[in-house]
């Protein structure tokens, strides 16, 4: 651990320097105000301790400007001159704690190890708002071959207009895919519309997609933009295409070839300006075989096929999904930050993950929730493999 001590008193100073140096950690010292800020802000300690009482630039001053600056320190105040009123002054300011003069080995020792856990949640919430776009797009997360294979694939796709099929199996973040080619192409500005095609009743799947006009049908009570008129100019997910209905197939079929549609019970005919990308669970090829699935709507949405892999494919990546996970649940839960076992990880890997990213990321929660902290191999045996049976 980095730790810098800012006191004009050259015992104080010496005498943490000993304590915490035999405590291993690392220590800077600063004799002033002034100088303990330039150290502050040309380097990444993880905690600083601060006098209040110093000639020039006082302790206070310097934790206004740490403030200011953003500074990821925890700023830990101490002072000979102690009240109850500058300490509360002092944590109003963003101090993360108050000691009085001559400081006590066990409470520096305590604050110490409590401000620099503070320090490290918030470097790690940093890190993970830095792994989420600016539009809340979670990274794809892994380094293996087959992730980095997609994540090039994507790279190269977005800033075109070409249609996109994604395939993978349930859970593998084919939708993550598809906002990633919406994200990096030239629409990123436009609409990004989602339809579940799985999810629309097969009656309302027109409607849906196309819109329709006021008294088209018996609860049409006003008239309704469809899913392709709401993405014009951007980008429409049709996510489990699969399941679409034969009669929904032509008519975006005749929406791909044409850029055109017609609002159901109306017969004029909207332009729109839609990149498609589709997906799905199935083998679209068996499908055609079994009449299922018009082999030419196959052809207009596979000009590039992106295959995610399921993570029994890419296990390598496990270590970081679990950290990722645990980083993500324990930061928007609220929950005390927990570590996970090399050995515990290592079991992780042993299961077949048939429900892929998003069973792991169940099973991290879980593990969080009952597990110790460290989270042991034992607590995936006891906790996690109950699904795999």
């Amino acid at each position: 651990m980095k730790v810098l001590i800012i006191d004009d008193e050259k015992s104080i100073r010496m005498a943490l320097k000993d304590i915490l140096e035999d405590e291993g950690h690392e220590v800077a010292l600063a004799e002033d105000g002034k100088k303990g800020l330039e150290q502050a802000l040309a380097n990444n300690f993880d905690v600083i301790f601060c006098d209040i009482k110093m000639p020039g630039m006082d302790g206070v001053e310097v934790l206004d400007k740490l403030v200011a600056e953003g500074v990821e320190s925890s700023v830990v105040m101490i002072s000979g001159h102690g009240s109850i009123d500058t300490a509360v002054e002092c944590i109003k300011k963003g101090a993360f704690d108050f000691i009085q003069k001559p400081p006590d080995l066990n409470r520096i020792l305590i604050t110490l190890k409590n401000a620099s856990e503070k320090t490290s949640i918030v470097k790690e919430n940093k890190t993970l708002k830095r792994k989420i776009s600016g539009t809340g797009i979670q990274e794809i997360i892994g380094d293996s071959p087959a992730i980095n294979q997609v994540k090039s694939i994507i790279d190269k796709v977005a800033p075109t207009d070409a249609r996109v099929l994604v395939t993978g199996s349930n859970g593998t973040g084919k939708e993550l895919v598809a906002r990633w080619l919406h994200e990096k192409s030239n629409r990123a500005q436009m609409p990004f519309i989602d339809v579940n095609c799985a999810a629309i009743p097969s009656e309302l799947i027109e409607s849906e997609l196309f819109g329709h006009e006021k008294g088209a049908f018996t609860s049409a009570v006003k008239q309704h933009k469809g899913k392709f008129e709401q993405a014009d100019g951007g980008t429409l997910f049709l996510d489990e295409i699969g399941d679409m209905s034969l009669s929904a197939q032509a008519k975006v079929l005749r929406v791909l070839q044409e850029n055109k549609l017609t609002r159901v019970g109306s017969d004029k005919d909207i332009n729109v300006n839609v990149r498609v990308v589709a997906a799905t669970n199935k083998n679209l090829s068996e499908e055609i075989k079994k009449g299922t699935f018009r082999e030419d709507l196959y052809q207009r949405l596979s000009v590039i096929i992106i295959h995610v892999p399921t993570l029994a494919e890419r296990k390598e990546d496990i270590p970081i999904l679990v950290n990722f996970f645990i980083k993500q649940i324990c930061t928007e839960g609220g929950m005390p930050m927990k570590k996970i076992n090399n050995d515990a990880i290592e079991e992780l890997k042993k299961h077949s993950w048939s429900g892929n990213i998003r069973e792991l990321r169940n099973v991290v929660e879980r593990l969080l929730i009952l597990g110790s902290n460290p989270v042991t191999k034992a607590d995936v045996v006891a906790y996690a493999a109950p699904i795999f049976k």
